[in-house]
């Protein structure tokens, strides 16, 4: 299989889905929104998308499976699966604010190993495939250097349906406001994994995950020379509902403090 190839065109189709989002932007309103939770939106947006999105993925790759968030495909495949989030940051889209993204990843026996992420309000297209690298609209990334709290920016998403670990987390939040250049929360799981793969963020923490809001951008970070857990130091970072990202010299104290508290 040349997964170079097909990261290409997921990456077309990730850039035509942006397109149908950016430009059904100025027409939702209150009536399109719909409540899949107190706080998990979803529109005929999201919705339309995912159909683009599926129905090309058929034709490339017939014999894969589906993952949808949004239950368009739920065939379930032999080795490979497609896993797709077609509008990641649904809230920030809803209220006009970026970051918003597509997010599609081919996984061969629940390893991701082709990934895309693309970031719509600045046109960012991140993409990896297994042992090809990472990149940023086709220019090679790689996480950043650094080592020390105070030298970091670290982004995280807050809890807004399980809310078991809250105390734990703002103790883990606390910590890190105070030890390092700060915190940001961009409202895309997606978006975050991509910045830290090019090193913009230097780690990036979250639970109540989902396996499409993180599927592509492990793989971005992992190809980018980062590390990926879970919070108790393992490999559940798909489907366990935790994960913990960072560049490889940083990465042994993040968890480090996240593992005290969450893990």
């Amino acid at each position: 299989m040349d997964l170079q190839h097909i990261c290409s065109e997921i990456g077309d189709l990730a850039r035509q889905a942006g397109q149908f989002i950016r430009e059904q932007r100025s027409q939702i309103t209150n009536d399109d929104i719909e409540l899949k939770g107190k706080a998990s939106l979803v529109t005929y947006v999201d919705k339309e998308a995912e159909k683009m999105i599926v129905s090309r993925l058929r034709e490339l790759l017939p014999e894969a499976g589906f993952i949808t968030e949004e239950g368009t495909a739920t065939e379930s495949g032999e080795a490979y699966k497609w896993i797709i989030d077609p509008l990641d940051g649904t809230t920030n889209f809803i209220h006009g604010i970026f970051p918003h993204s597509v997010s599609i990843a081919l996984t061969k026996d629940n390893v991701p190993v082709a990934g895309v992420v693309y970031e719509i309000g600045q046109n960012e297209l991140f993409s990896a495939w297994a042992n090809g690298g990472a990149y940023l609209n086709g220019q090679p990334i790689s996480v950043s250097k650094s080592a020390k709290h105070e030298d970091v920016l670290l982004a995280t998403g807050f809890p807004y349906y399980n809310f078991e670990k809250l105390n734990e987390y703002l103790k883990v939040l606390e910590f890190f406001m105070i030890e390092t250049r700060g915190m940001r929360r961009m409202g895309s799981a997606a978006v975050d994994l991509a910045y830290v793969a090019c090193g913009r963020f230097d780690g990036f923490f979250e639970h109540a995950l989902h396996a499409w809001d993180v599927a592509a951008g492990v793989l971005l970070v992992q190809e980018a020379g980062g590390k990926v857990t879970d919070f108790k130091g393992g490999d559940n970072f798909l489907f366990g509902k935790e994960l913990v990202s960072a560049n490889s010299n940083y990465f042994p104290a993040f968890f480090a403090k996240i593992n005290e508290q969450l893990g």
